[in-house]
């Protein structure tokens, strides 16, 4: 007789594959029903009833439908991505065909060990990708010739809005409201100029470059070679903007560098552009790095991050982001820019792509490129056409419209140039057959070019495109790391080590408040890759791109039932971009409506630091909304000074639930304050993880927000960025959205593409996919429980700062330390840098209440994690009672020495107080598996007074 199954009696449905939320959410059934006894609570659902306001609670489920598995929600992408249409692409215009290394694409592009790391605002476990971002500033300041590089921004087009805002600020001689753009700058940086100086009280001229001498501009940006590839002379052009006082910024092409004489030998106060070239999928417009160079004089100006080398408290080199807190945190609403608009990941590929061909790879490259551009020049001339004299990599000439047709018959694009012309961009891809090609279709059958004769001519002497004093003579990328790691082997184990001294996702939770380290599931991050997403060029033909169109129209619907906004824009690139965006349909709108005097923005002194920056931006008056005692918004403050603002209300930007981590109750009626006011409510989105499925902005009175989808939909932070920042609007907001020249009117165009990153939308599709309309609503409530979890089971160690009205928190909770620190001394900063010892990246610090630390456990880390941190917070209590009691001394204990490293432990001199073993194995969890910081406490300090953001020499390490 067969045994009875232990499955008999079960149907067929229930035998089949587990739902992807199982794998999303950590905590399985029996773990929630645990977590809930301790929190004296039946159900998720009785929870949810205590903390979120029954009034702006989501009356029906979404409507959307159940989850996928993983391989049915592949497959239905699969069948969208195969719509589009994969064409050799020559359009140029900034995004190029390129190879990714295999080495960088599997070892860091595909590893979620460089992904899934945060901002490396904790320097100590952070010193891997802080390297590599060092190498990302070193490849631009060569190349540039500058003193000075960040470690990326967005896109080119907003760069050159930072450099038009850098030349504002930081030109002394020349106080006017001109800035200058010639005409041959890329059309997307035109159009994102536009925008951009349309609220920062600028005058954009826009006019050939060689019309400079007739304006007295503060600032001039010129493209170096321009959009139709032509290269002016730069040196004769930056001499007439500076007779004038101005400052020069030049948009320029790392791979022409290698070639072309730098601009800051010509005098260029600024470079920017694209490293997209530098091994990164043209993704449809993203996400790519964009470079940011300066001179040494503009540092304490630059936008975004630097990463500076300082030391550490052995004065052994650490590398830090340098004056990281200056815009955000100190400044706040007279910040000029915004921290959070980079791109480090995408910064990091390019840096190896860098280090891996060296110097030499790089040249060839760059040389290859140049020929095959003057066999192409060379040929169409012969042919009867006339391209320009001087290019790198790029030519435009006159031809019969029917070229392009004849392309798409032979399965390439080129581009059409505004003024009718033709355009045709060579890249590292391309080969000899192309030319061939080329030459077929431009000139037609019969042409009788040879490429093979005409690089014979060349080779023999006949001209180029670059002369010899455009040529560039010094040496650039000599540093070591330049010059060692280009086998396959080297630049391996030259990932790995960098990789081992970073903390992520792989290691252990990222507790991080506001900022939502949540699973980045392997499965939705594999279409990323796929060519159908990865090798479309963002101004390919429309009918080309049905697939992509698909996708983000159900992106959009997808986004439009989860938070009942009636239109979505998917360009803003980052959650700081969709705020920009946000308070920009704001103002386009008001202006319509005749108030566009209407500039003040009320914002609540909680907000996150982003706010105000954004909001300065636009050309806004800030003024902070105080909180009361239980950090809620002070809706008799936000009344009073609405009405003090009157008709110039424009607007108030809240977060929901709080910054403070509740469900805050007035919400409702703080919208409603403002809309009497005749104001708008923008809702930041950086909270929407405590929102899906329960509750909608539109619900609680938001016209528009802006959703972080690398927070809330799973796109992995990437070690800050790559991010994005969907804006939702309210009917009456759609018209102005953001437009963009390549799909129609450009007005209000924020980024340098239609979608912004849109290669990493994917990613988000498949989120929602997955979870569906249940996965999605548990992943909240699971994300509510495990806040609330850890506050009760941490509230008699430390103070629980805000609750609701029910003693409950929302998704994350803020510990007060300042008791703890006016009773033993220690800070919040000592117990973020002893949790790295237990095996823990820090929460967030000192945001938004100085000395707390604001945690957000998310829902996807398993009952196991959540136990092993409180152990760890809990540990920690512990050492510090010790240390009031007197048993350590205040100068020294684990925590004012924290984070211990591998160097401590075998320390000829332990002159300290506890063991070795306790420094280093506080826990039995971290014995069995640690992670080792890879350098004692970095000196803040130091670095900002000694600001180095160049490699190291290697001698620096010997020393």
């Amino acid at each position: 007789m067969n045994a009875k199954s232990p499955l008999a009696g079960t149907t067929l449905s229930q035998l089949n594959k587990r739902p992807f939320s199982d794998r999303h959410i950590g905590p399985g059934a029996s773990d929630q029903s645990e977590m809930l006894r301790t929190l004296d609570l039946s159900s998720v659902h009785e929870l949810v009833d205590q903390i979120i306001p029954e009034n702006i609670r989501m009356p029906n489920d979404l409507n959307m439908d159940q989850g996928r598995t993983e391989d049915r929600a592949l497959a239905e992408l699969q069948e969208i991505a195969r719509e589009n249409t994969v064409n050799r692409s020559f359009i140029g215009q900034g995004y190029y065909p390129t190879r990714i290394p295999a080495v960088i694409k599997r070892n860091v592009l595909q590893n979620p060990a460089w992904y899934t790391a945060y901002t490396p605002y904790q320097p100590e476990i952070s010193q891997g990708r802080l390297e590599s971002l060092v190498n990302f500033q070193q490849v631009v300041m060569d190349l540039s010739g500058l003193d000075l590089a960040n470690a990326s921004l967005l896109d080119e087009a907003t760069a050159a809005a930072e450099a038009m805002a850098l030349c504002k600020r930081g030109n002394r001689r020349n106080k006017s409201n001109v800035f200058f753009a010639a005409e041959d700058l890329h059309p997307q940086t035109l159009d994102v100029l536009k925008t951009r100086a349309a609220y920062m009280d600028i005058d954009l001229v826009i006019a050939p470059a060689d019309e400079i001498g007739n304006h007295q501009p503060f600032g001039a940006a010129f493209q170096y070679p321009g959009t139709d590839g032509n290269i002016p002379d730069l040196e004769a052009l930056i001499k007439t903007a500076s007779d004038q006082g101005a400052m020069v910024s030049v948009a320029s092409d790392l791979l022409a560098l290698m070639l072309l004489r730098s601009p800051g030998e010509l005098g260029a106060d600024i470079v920017f552009g694209s490293a997209q070239r530098f091994g990164v999928p043209m993704a449809y417009g993203g996400p790519h790095a964009a470079f940011f160079a300066t001179r040494d004089n503009l540092k304490r100006m630059v936008p975004g991050r630097i990463i500076g080398v300082s030391k550490d408290n052995r004065d052994q080199p650490a590398f830090r982001m340098a004056m990281q807190t200056r815009e955000q945190h100190i400044r706040r609403e007279k910040a000029t820019s915004n921290i959070c608009t980079a791109q480090a990941l995408l910064a990091n590929l390019a840096a190896f792509f860098a280090v891996y061909h060296g110097p030499e790879g790089l040249r060839k490259q760059a040389e290859r490129v140049h020929r095959l551009t003057a066999i192409l020049a060379e040929g169409l001339r012969a042919g009867g056409l006339k391209p320009q004299e001087r290019y790198f990599d790029t030519l435009s000439f006159e031809a019969d419209d029917s070229v392009h047709d004849r392309a798409h018959k032979a399965g390439c694009n080129l581009r059409r140039l505004a003024d009718g012309r033709v355009g045709i961009s060579l890249d590292e891809t391309t080969g000899g057959e192309d030319v061939a090609l080329l030459f077929d279709i431009v000139l037609g059958s019969g042409h009788g070019q040879s490429v093979t004769e005409l690089d014979a001519l060349i080779t023999s002497g006949a001209s180029t495109g670059i002369t010899q004093d455009m040529r560039r003579q010094d040496a650039v990328l000599t540093h070591p790391v330049f010059n060692r790691y280009h086998s396959e082997t080297e630049l391996l184990r030259y990932i790995r080590r960098l990789e081992n001294r970073d903390f992520s996702l792989v290691h252990g939770m990222i507790p991080l408040g506001s900022c939502t380290m949540k699973l980045n599931a392997a499965a939705q991050m594999e279409p990323i890759t796929w060519p159908e997403f990865a090798e479309i060029h963002p101004y390919a033909p429309a009918d080309q791109t049905r697939g992509y169109q698909k996708m983000l129209q159900q992106l959009d619907e997808q986004l439009q039932e989860i938070t009942g906004y009636d239109a979505f824009s998917l360009q803003p690139n980052s959650g700081a971009q969709g705020e920009y965006a946000g308070l920009l349909a704001i103002r386009r709108y008001q202006q319509a409506q005749g108030e566009g005097h209407r500039n003040v923005c009320l914002i609540p002194a909680s907000a996150h630091g982003t706010n105000p920056a954004s909001a300065a931006m636009m050309g806004m008056k800030v003024v902070i909304v105080d909180c009361d005692s239980e950090g809620n918004v002070d809706l008799d403050d936000l009344r009073a000074k609405a009405e003090k603002a009157g008709d110039n209300l424009s607007s108030c930007m809240i977060t929901y639930p709080s910054t403070h981590g509740v469900y805050e109750e007035g919400a409702a009626d703080l919208c409603q304050i403002i809309h009497d006011h005749g104001g708008q409510v923008y809702m930041d989105g950086a909270n929407l993880n405590a929102q899906v499925g329960l509750v909608q902005p539109t619900l609680v009175g938001s016209d528009v927000s802006h959703l972080n989808l690398h927070k809330t939909f799973a796109i992995p932070h990437g070690g800050g960025g790559p991010g994005m920042g969907p804006i939702g609007v309210r009917s009456h907001l759609a018209p102005y959205l953001p437009g963009h020249g390549d799909t129609g009117d450009a007005e209000g165009a924020v980024a340098a593409t239609p979608y912004g990153s849109a290669g990493i939308l994917p990613i988000t599709w498949m989120y929602n996919r997955l979870l569906g309309r249940d996965g999605l609503k548990h992943s909240t409530e699971v994300a509510i429980l495990s806040a609330n979890y850890i506050a009760n089971a941490l509230q008699e160690d430390y103070s629980v700062l805000y609750r609701g009205r029910h003693g409950r928190v929302a998704h994350e909770c803020i510990l007060d330390l300042r008791p703890l620190k006016d009773w033993s001394g220690i800070t919040e900063e000592d117990v973020a840098k002893r949790l790295m010892d237990y095996g823990f990246h820090a929460p967030t610090m000192s945001f938004p209440v100085p000395g707390t630390l604001m945690i957000e456990p998310t829902e996807s880390e398993s009952l196991e994690e959540l136990d092993r941190f409180i152990h760890a917070m809990k540990g920690i209590r512990r050492e510090i009672d010790q240390v009031a009691a007197g048993e350590w001394p205040a100068d020294n204990n684990p925590l004012v020495n924290a984070p211990h490293t591998q160097t401590d432990l075998v320390d000829d001199e332990w002159n300290r107080p506890y063991s070795r073993e306790l420094a280093v194995f506080p826990s039995e969890a971290v014995r069995a598996s640690k992670f080792w910081p890879a350098v004692n406490r970095v000196d803040n300090v130091y670095g900002d007074r000694n600001l180095i953001c160049s490699c190291p020499s290697p001698e620096a390490y010997r020393d």
